[in-house]
């Protein structure tokens, strides 16, 4: 992988996130408070000369209110109320988790940690360390190594926890907002739940039960 690459992804990771923080009305001091860090790691992240982890960038993200999707995709931001996680005690699962992920993927490709090292241009021991979990892997970097074992960068994020549950209600409210407006209103409603109770409970439901659901309806009708 050329390094010019990596460094280049690096700096538009720092972009995103200096973006993002200013559009929350945060200052550097706030957000290496929050994830633990000197300021100048902040600042040295911001400007592409350090590389991040997807661990730190989940954290950040949830304390910036956006989306994690936003350092690789931009969307829209989304406020929360919910308060701060433990973020050292987050951070360091989540490191071991991805460790453990990447691990599983490179032996489900049946790749070397020796190739994934030459992939990067590191030693192999440093790949071992990824995969225990015991050194950060820099976001630009997982990006290269998700490629190379055919994985989307999605794979390697929290579905659960605090952090995975505020980035699916993100989604949920995506997807809510996306709908025509008068679906919006009608579902809004709190005389609707009742009527909206039974749509879920009919798409439960095998075809064949919602057949004769209808021809019962016909009958009654004619």
């Amino acid at each position: 992988m050329d390094k010019e690459a990596l460094n280049l992804r690096n700096r538009m990771i720092g972009v995103l996130l200096r973006d993002a923080r200013t559009q929350a009305g945060r200052t550097k001091q706030e957000c290496a408070d929050f994830l633990g860090v000197p300021v100048s790691t902040i600042t040295a992240y911001e400007e592409g000369r350090k590389p991040i982890s997807l661990p730190e960038l989940e954290v950040l993200a949830f304390f910036l209110d956006v989306p994690i999707q936003h350092f690789w995709d931009r969307e829209a931001q989304l406020l929360s109320e919910e308060s701060p996680p433990p973020v050292q005690e987050i951070l360091a699962l989540r490191h071991r988790i991805i460790g453990a992920l990447l691990q599983q993927a490179r032996q489900e490709a049946r790749k070397s940690r020796k190739e994934l090292a030459q992939l990067l241009g590191c030693s192999t021991s440093r790949i071992a360390a990824y995969e225990y979990g015991e050194r950060p892997i820099p976001m630009a970097e997982l990006e290269v190594l998700a490629r190379a074992l055919n994985r989307p960068i999605e794979y390697f994020l929290d579905p659960s926890g605090p952090i995975g549950e505020w980035e699916a209600e993100q989604r949920a409210f995506r997807a809510f907002r996306a709908l025509p407006p008068e679906i919006r209103e009608f579902v809004s409603r709190p005389i609707n739940r009742s009527y909206l109770e039974v749509a879920m409970k009919l798409a439960e439901m095998p075809a064949s039960a919602l057949r004769q659901i209808a021809e019962g309806l016909l009958e009654i009708t004619y």
